[in-house]
């Protein structure tokens, strides 16, 4: 098939109907509404449906599983440089436990999904050997990391990766979005929430996803005139040229060892860290604008999002649909637990709202979670969200080691070192929060 890039323009120009589609659906439709499913979710939906692997009515191009490799890319080079200034004392003082046990939960997601794939779904069913990565990827990291893990295990020959992981990745989000509404509503019932009371008297605009007037907040500052240059442009070519010397740099490396392959996000995110450093030594960091760079990584994330659904080989997912399911019903409970019986014992103070934001990151994402949270604090009184955002700033680059490196463990055969690491620091975390007191082991009192 000959490629031009109007087939670029006409698969954005294709998805970003649906994408409006399906802010239409969230906004107007009751049963869209009450879904709380973010209008990605649902246009990727739709193109997966309308696309080549439905009913092939939407003409998009051979090349759209292309686009969630570079889009990730973009997203992981916004990322440092929307990074605000921190103190390491400050952060551990105000957020020690929350982090611990954000950070405990994540390992054991990547750890014990591959322990119980390696024990149980290898040898049952001869599935590859990192197989049981596809649950962390998807749950933990949501469509983006479910892109990245995914186009690093085709890249070296296990060509349904990237499906399964995409699949993943929904299942995660529908699953956090399905279960976290039950739990709310239960817990607001009982009495468990801390500032709503009743579910059924949410916010408008959490129902259908649209801001009246006067709860609108600005995109962002311009912080270089239009003489110079577009503010939004100059962000947006801070990004896009740390997502090119990313690519460059991995192609170079694949080049001098052909076995050398690092993701492309994974170097991206290390040039957009060295070009932040370089910013705040020349002192020109106060021009960037975090918001807008949020907004940038938020909106390839949409797209992502979008592309990876829409791109779904739905044969790939029939063909492993047993150890896939089990695979999935096992994050489930293993996600459950955590909220259930772990939350209460590190959050004695708001550990509904602490436990049902993590439970929404660990099964669909941090954006499902912030979802999630909005709901059982609309006003975000809890500073949940505070600490997560300073939490997350050690657990980051945890998580980038493990995209990176992960399938590079399972591809030369180390896949049962890749647990014994992952668990055994998990281990270690768990013995830190004992002894700093982070969780206690008893039941929170009933007010």
């Amino acid at each position: 098939m000959e490629f031009s890039v109007w087939d670029i323009l006409t698969d954005f120009g294709i998805i970003s109907m649906l994408l409006l589609v399906g802010m239409f659906l969230r906004a107007k439709v009751g049963i869209f509404q009450r879904s709380f499913m973010p209008a990605s979710i649902i246009a990727g939906i739709l193109g997966l449906i309308l696309g080549k692997n439905g009913f092939d009515i939407l003409p998009f191009s051979d090349f759209i599983g292309s686009y969630p490799s570079i889009l990730i890319a973009v997203v992981f080079a916004a990322l440092p440089l929307s990074t605000p200034k921190f103190k390491w004392s400050e952060m551990f003082d105000k957020v020690g436990r929350l982090w611990s046990y954000s950070q405990i939960m994540m390992l054991l997601m990547w750890g014990g999904g591959l322990l119980f794939a390696l024990i149980l779904l290898v040898p049952l069913f001869d599935v590859h050997n990192g197989f049981g990565l596809l649950l962390a990827a998807g749950f933990v990291g949501g469509h983006g990391t479910a892109a990245a893990i995914g186009d690093a295990f085709q890249s070296q020959g296990w060509e349904e990766a990237t499906s399964l992981a995409m699949t993943s990745a929904t299942i995660g989000a529908i699953i956090a979005i399905a279960v976290g509404l039950m739990l709310i509503r239960s817990n607001a019932n009982k009495g468990n929430t801390n500032f709503i009371s009743s579910f059924d008297k949410l916010p408008e605009e959490l129902k259908s996803g649209l801001l009246p007037k006067n709860k609108r907040n600005s995109l962002g500052e311009n912080t270089v005139s239009s003489i110079l240059i577009d503010s939004l442009a100059f962000h947006l070519m801070l990004v896009l040229f740390a997502t090119m010397v990313g690519y460059y740099l991995s192609q170079f490396g694949e080049s001098l060892y052909a076995n050398l392959s690092i993701p492309a996000f994974s170097l991206a995110f290390l040039i957009g860290l060295i070009l932040k450093k370089i910013l705040q030594w020349a002192k020109a960091d106060e021009y960037i604008d975090n918001n807008i760079m949020n907004s940038i990584g938020g909106g390839a994330t949409d797209y992502l999002v979008a592309f990876g659904i829409a791109s779904i080989n739905l044969a790939v997912v029939v063909d492993n649909i047993i150890p896939f399911s089990i695979l999935i019903v096992f994050g489930i409970l293993f996600s459950y637990f955590f909220y259930r019986f772990v939350s209460q014992n590190y959050f004695q103070e708001k550990w509904f709202e602490k436990g049902i934001f993590t439970f929404g990151w660990i099964t669909g994402a941090v954006a499902t979670a912030i979802a999630l949270l909005r709901i059982v604090d609309p006003k975000l009184e809890s500073r949940t969200l505070d600490e997560f955002g300073l939490a997350y700033i050690p657990i980051a680059p945890v998580e980038i080691l493990i995209i990176t490196f992960s399938p590079l463990f399972i591809l030369n055969g180390q896949h049962w070192l890749f647990t014994l690491i992952t668990i055994g620091a998990s281990a270690i975390i768990i013995l830190i929060s004992y002894q700093r007191k982070w969780f206690t082991f008893h039941k929170r009192e009933r007010a």
